[in-house]
């Protein structure tokens, strides 16, 4: 016989008669708000109002999970916007119910209080935090395509004040223990281990009238603070709201533009709850949730949560059985942006040791400062303290030889990407370290088999492709190669998810896979140029597409010799399909290499950034006038170079998955996530009608639009990516 499910919650009463319900999922590693909370809590509440019980506390008794969110896959079986705004109201009552309890109610937060959870806390009479870090607080649901539905566009901004609650609400930022406690987000933060007891005193205090009393008044003392008195003139009169929701839209408009429907219809609730009062409010947000929930950008984002978080589960391997090998300690060749990049996320996410070396000290030293500016930016910002920082830093140790790396379970080379050197690099390190140490390239563009050639143990070789700036971008790519044993991939995703980042596996060719998609994508800006297309159409093309920036800024980022140098790698593996204009060798000789030689396509150096007239006489071009070539139809053709190279990486087994393709172009390239990657994009416009729009792009500008052979077969029989 089947064993009985325990209930995903628990009654436990305290020696002080407080009654404290456990909430724990079962089957789950993190709490969430499943369909039947509601039905369950109701239950332990008609059993607490029978012991007449005088006060609760809800806690989890998960570790590292208060409650991280309502159930994601509950949001799948909402098939229709009515279906949405029910499942809305439903939430609100329940939180309404809790809300109006007359027992005091006190929330103790331990780890991951999110979406929903966050929602339950704020229907809690009072909060409390543990100190650890692993506490945080938040409303995601604008990442989600949608806003907060049980009630948290109404209470958060009447917890909080308005612009700190629109700064949560806007942008799914998630806060610490201590972040929470100076805005009002929670009462008080303690450590874990003393959690549920402060919050059963909380709970038992709060029955009493003048201890209520007591914290209006501290509420009025704090209004005492100017920053309080500022918030309560903005966010307390008609006037001031308009100026803050104004400003929060402007924002909206600059940043997000009009893709993303989620924040604007947040905005539009929250001032309806100030303006016409909290029912009128949770109205409008229910209405609006279920909107919302029937959208193809939510839809597709919810999409790309499903996919990461599969990820996260998987080792990167055909053979989910293989484990991967402990690191305890790293090494990194090069100090420069990336390599002391790479130290800073080890050291500070993964909790490891870093031995960062360079061949001179002024480069050591240089990278030691580079890589403190951001936890000194982090404590300056209270979202790290200075002993945290300390600590962290003391994880780092420099040097200009090879002492240190007997010991390294991983050497992660960041050295230029020039294959004698890095050939050079390979023997070094091989002969300084153990049999068993794994040596990964981070290079953007030699493939990793060539970079192999030099190794006596190529099965331990890989690479380990980061983006820069790598503190602050999401995606590391894995490059196996032929010869790369399946522990050493296992082992190097593991160390890359504990350096916090979202991992896709790839094999082994040029430019692997995000650095070959970029490249068409880049190459057709280039022709744009060549064809007198102004560099302002260009960007703004790319960025009404959904891009984040322009593929003209891109490339005075990462920089315009490398570029160039990248494009003429390119143009010999793949031929006349990827052949790159005249030009840039123009630009490189006239000392043009982009922003880290303060001078490029754009200018450097001054209060706004502007495109450089020069460019156009250096290039030998004429541009045309501004807007002579539809925006929208610029953007398709970048987007289609993107897609189409997409799809020939997932024909040649570069790309294990469409879901890989996907995950690596949002968040390694920025390709629009409201389009849910190329592969979805491609599916959402059916493999016929992406068909014929190549073909009708390669009849207008020639062979680099050539489709692929993958997608006319899947044109032909009808068949998607995804299933």
């Amino acid at each position: 016989m089947n064993e009985p499910v325990p209930p995903m919650m628990q009654l436990q009463i305290r020696s002080d008669g407080v009654g404290v319900i456990l909430i724990d999922v079962p089957g789950e590693s993190q709490n969430t708000l499943k369909a039947e909370f509601r039905t369950t809590f109701d239950t332990i509440r008609a059993e607490i109002e029978s012991k007449d019980l005088p006060a609760v506390v809800i806690a989890s008794a998960k570790e590292g999970s208060f409650i991280a969110g309502a159930d994601i896959k509950l949001l799948e079986t909402l098939k229709s916007a009515d279906e949405g705004e029910r499942r809305s109201r439903e939430g609100q009552e329940a939180f309404d119910t809790l809300e109006a309890w007359k027992r005091p109610v006190v929330a103790a937060i331990h780890g991951a209080c999110l979406g929903g959870g966050l929602e339950l806390a704020l229907a809690c009479h009072a909060r409390v935090a543990s100190d650890d870090p692993k506490t945080k607080l938040g409303l995601p649901e604008v990442q989600l395509g949608l806003l907060p539905g049980a009630g948290g566009t109404q209470r958060l901004p009447a917890l909080i004040g308005l612009e700190k609650a629109l700064d949560l609400l806007l942008t799914g930022k998630q806060v610490n223990a201590k972040r929470a406690r100076s805005m009002g987000l929670v009462d008080e933060v303690v450590p874990a281990a003393i959690l549920i007891d402060v919050a059963a005193k909380r709970a038992l205090d709060l029955i009493d009238v003048k201890q209520k009393r007591h914290g209006l008044v501290e509420r009025i003392a704090e209004f005492a603070e100017p920053k309080a008195l500022r918030e309560l003139a903005l966010s307390g009169n008609p006037a001031g709201r308009k100026i803050v929701f104004d400003q929060a839209e402007k924002t909206l408009r600059e940043k997000a533009g009009e893709h993303y429907p989620a924040p604007y219809r947040i905005l539009e609730v929250v001032r309806v709850g100030l303006e016409k009062g909290r029912a009128a409010g949770l109205a409008l947000e229910a209405k609006r949730f279920g909107e919302l929930i029937d959208t193809d950008v939510s839809r597709r984002l919810i999409g790309i949560f499903f996919a990461t978080t599969a990820m996260k589960k998987e080792n990167g391997t055909d053979h989910p059985e293989i484990e991967p090998r402990k690191v305890q300690k790293i090494a990194v060749l090069g100090a420069g942006i990336m390599g002391h990049g790479i130290a800073l996320v080890t050291a500070e996410k993964a909790d490891i040791d870093v031995r960062l070396r360079d061949v001179r000290e002024e480069a050591v030293a240089r990278g030691l400062a580079e890589l403190r500016r951001p936890l000194d930016q982090k404590v300056e910002k209270k979202r790290l303290s200075a002993r945290e920082r300390d600590r962290i830093l003391a994880r780092i140790s420099g040097t200009t030889d090879y002492s240190g790396f007997a010991g390294a379970d991983v050497v992660i080379e960041a050295v230029f990407e020039d294959l004698a050197l890095k050939h050079r690099v390979v023997k070094e390190v091989e002969a300084v370290t153990k049999d068993t140490t794994i040596l990964a390239s981070n290079t953007s563009s030699i493939p990793i088999t060539r970079i192999a050639e030099a190794s006596s143990r190529p099965d331990r070789l890989i690479g380990m492709h980061y983006f820069s700036p790598v503190h602050k971008m999401p995606l590391l790519e894995v490059i196996r190669t032929k010869d790369t044993s399946d522990e050493t991939v296992a082992t190097c995703v593991d160390l890359g998810r504990r350096q916090g980042k979202t991992v896709i596996v790839v094999n082994d060719g040029v430019g692997f896979y995000t650095s070959r998609i970029l490249g068409p994508y880049m190459n057709e800006a280039s022709w744009m140029l060549a064809d007198g297309i102004p560099i302002e159409d260009i960007d703004e093309a790319a960025r009404q597409f959904g891009f984040p920036v322009g593929p003209i800024t891109l490339l005075d980022e990462v920089g315009v010799d490398t570029a160039e140098k990248v494009s003429h790698i390119i143009h010999a593996a793949f031929g006349d399909r990827v052949a790159p204009p005249p030009g840039l060798e123009k630009l490189v000789a006239d000392g043009r290499t982009g922003r880290k030689g303060k001078k490029g396509f754009y200018t450097y150096g001054t209060k706004k950034k502007l495109v450089d007239p020069e460019v156009y006489r250096v290039l030998g071009i004429e541009p045309k006038g501004r807007g002579k070539v539809p925006l929208a139809e610029l953007g398709e053709r970048l987007g289609l170079q993107m897609v189409s190279e997409a799809i020939r990486c997932l024909a040649e087994g570069v790309l294990r998955s469409p879901r890989d393709g996907d995950i690596g172009a949002i968040f390694g390239l920025g390709f629009p996530p409201f389009l849910g990657g190329p592969f979805r994009y491609a599916d959402g416009l059916g493999p016929s009608e992406l068909l014929r729009r190549m073909e009708r792009c390669a009849d207008q500008h020639g062979r680099r639009f050539s489709p692929p052979e993958l997608l006319r077969e899947r044109a032909k029989s009808g068949q998607r990516f995804y299933d």
